[in-house]
């Protein structure tokens, strides 16, 4: 009898070994955090009809009398927070290469450039919206309250105007695109 007693207590303490190792559980846990800070960024819409340089061509007759356009010019900006978009020139005059021996002095005026298509959430004010105004070394807006994301794009053109009272050569100045968090 005492065989059998210590065979059941055997038993009964391997069955609560066993129920108890089924209980038990193991846990960490970990605090998760994002740092963020603002973000934005606006380049030449690599998907798009973009290009970094932008070059009019005077052919003909025709070309001066009436000013070139340019194809159109995408911008993706993306952003964190709402943002304005600005342009202007790096000079209030172009540079010149060409046969010429003294520099004609060309304004940057008989550049002109509007805004064609705004798929930024924001608004365009009405002096660029589809309208030509004259580019120059002061910032013009062309964004207002553009929408946070990463997918926002704009597009421009541009219309070269200068007349007949410029000779042969070329002419460049580079155009400075500001996009800016509020």
């Amino acid at each position: 009898m005492k065989k059998i007693r210590l065979i059941l207590l055997l038993a009964a303490g391997a069955v609560n070994i066993a129920a108890g190792q089924d209980n038990e559980a193991g846990s960490a846990s970990q605090s998760t955090r994002l740092v963020m800070s603002n973000a934005i960024d606006i380049t030449f819409n690599a998907g798009g009809t973009s290009q970094s340089e932008v070059s009019l061509t005077f052919n003909n007759v025709n070309d001066y009398a009436n000013g070139v356009e340019s194809s159109l010019v995408e911008m993706k900006i993306r952003s964190n927070k709402k943002f304005d978009v600005f342009a202007k020139t790096s000079a209030s005059r172009f540079a010149y290469s060409g046969p010429e021996s003294k520099d004609p002095k060309m304004n940057v005026n008989k550049l002109k450039i509007k805004v064609v298509s705004n798929n930024t959430g924001g608004s365009v004010p009405s002096a660029v919206n589809n309208k030509y105004s004259n580019m120059s070394k002061s910032n013009k807006k062309f964004i207002n309250d553009g929408t946070p994301g990463g997918d926002n794009i704009f597009a421009v053109q541009y219309k070269a105007d200068p007349g007949f009272e410029f000779p042969a050569g070329t002419y460049s100045v580079e155009v400075i695109y500001t996009a800016t968090q509020q």
